[in-house]
């Protein structure tokens, strides 16, 4: 049996054991995901399917990078790539040719365990793994690796549903890792899950920076605020519309509900009851997306080759749901902050599903130095390309 059939079975084998336990449910997967994906859309069925804000053009940056997920740009303009499932690091060279594509590319790391968040401080590639995080001396101008990988932090748990490690740094020169839940909703034995941890960047000094959140995949600080805001993964198996998916403004020692409350203070069916206390001491979003539509990468955007309206935007990758009747999300969107801290959500991408067939997944966003945006579709093993062209806008701001 290859591969593609294993996915299949044990697809079919999940589905069983949760209706058994739940009753009803509804299981929507993008139909060909159970084989590992598909290959990334042609450049003419990019152009037909998706759809951007006047100005903005999208391309294929760079394909056949099977479950390519979170990016980070170094400071000569190559892009690093995180492929968890192949265990690996991926550098895509500059495009120094001018064509919109990668001049090439070359494996960094390998044989690593799920790799997943990416950063880099002080001649280091910090790599986070699902059991802790790891870092390499790395040369940008010579694209290169030196000496062996050392542990940087070890003990974080593994395992569940959500085995996947976000690393960032922060202004304060903090090295941030999310810790998604084990589980849809549960009351966790380690206290590390479902949290937000702040280290220094050789390790030490290990704390636990917010709890309550059930899976922050994406989470950066707002520009001239350094406010900390992050994605956060709504629960499953409370039906089509409920509960929100969220943006957390993040503060140091906060609790944002899970698994108690969800939304805003809105008591959990299964685990709410008895901890009311709980439920009225969460700090609720800052802005609720649609149930289920999955919000993952997360970054503001600085550059000034953009138009004003999206300086200091925030643009978010919406992976899609499963858990619905009709799919949601698999689109890219912007977050405008008013002067009172409103938020309004806007399309950015929109097209990856049409009338429930689905042609890509977004999982993280990256600005380039060239000022454009770059989404990575671990659907289609791709990187795009989001560059905006005055001329061609008829509305500019």
């Amino acid at each position: 049996m290859n591969k593609a059939w294993w996915y299949v079975v044990l697809s079919a084998v999940l589905i069983v054991v949760l209706v058994r336990q739940f009753g009803h449910l509804t299981v929507n997967f993008p139909l060909k995901s159970v084989f590992g994906g598909v290959k990334p859309p042609a450049e003419e069925v990019l152009r037909q399917r998706l759809h951007l804000p006047p100005g903005f053009n999208i391309a294929i940056y760079a394909a056949d990078l099977p479950g390519a997920r979170m990016l980070r740009f170094t400071k000569t303009g190559d892009l690093l790539l995180s492929q968890p499932q192949a265990g690996a690091v991926v550098l895509l060279e500059k495009d120094a040719n001018g064509d919109g594509r990668a001049d090439g590319r070359r494996q960094l790391l390998a044989g690593l365990n799920r790799p997943h968040g990416l950063d880099l401080r002080d001649g280091w590639l910090y790599v986070a793994e699902t059991y802790g995080v790891v870092r390499v001396r790395y040369d940008a101008a010579q694209r290169e690796t030196s000496g062996a990988l050392e542990s940087v932090v070890s003990g974080i748990p593994g395992g569940g549903n959500h085995w996947s490690r976000t690393l960032k740094f922060g202004p304060d020169g903090g090295m941030y890792v999310s810790v998604g839940s084990s589980c849809n909703v549960c009351i966790e034995d380690h206290p590390l899950r479902a949290t937000l941890l702040r280290f220094e960047p050789d390790g030490t000094g290990r704390q636990v920076y917010a709890a309550g959140l059930r899976n922050t995949v994406g989470f950066d600080w707002r520009p001239g605020t350094h406010e900390l805001y992050g994605t956060d993964n709504g629960r499953d198996l409370l039906g089509d519309d409920f509960p929100p998916c969220e943006l957390n403004r993040i503060e140091k020692n906060g609790f944002y509900g899970w698994p108690y409350a969800n939304g805003k203070r809105i008591a959990d069916p299964d685990y709410g009851k008895g901890h009311e206390a709980d439920v009225q001491r969460s700090i609720p979003p800052a802005y609720e997306f649609k149930a289920h539509v999955a919000p993952l990468g997360l970054i503001f955007l600085k550059g000034v080759k953009l138009p004003q309206d999206y300086r200091g935007a925030a643009i978010t990758a919406l992976h899609g749901s499963w858990n619905r009747t009709k799919k949601q999300g698999y689109a890219v969107v912007s977050l405008h902050f008013d002067f009172h801290g409103r938020i309004t959500e806007r399309p950015f991408v929109n097209g990856f599903n049409l009338e429930e067939d689905v042609i890509g997944r977004p999982v993280d966003v990256a600005e380039g130095p060239d000022g454009a945006i770059y989404i990575s579709d671990d659907y289609a093993g791709a990187v795009y390309r989001v560059s905006y062209d005055l001329q061609t806008d008829k509305y500019p701001n």
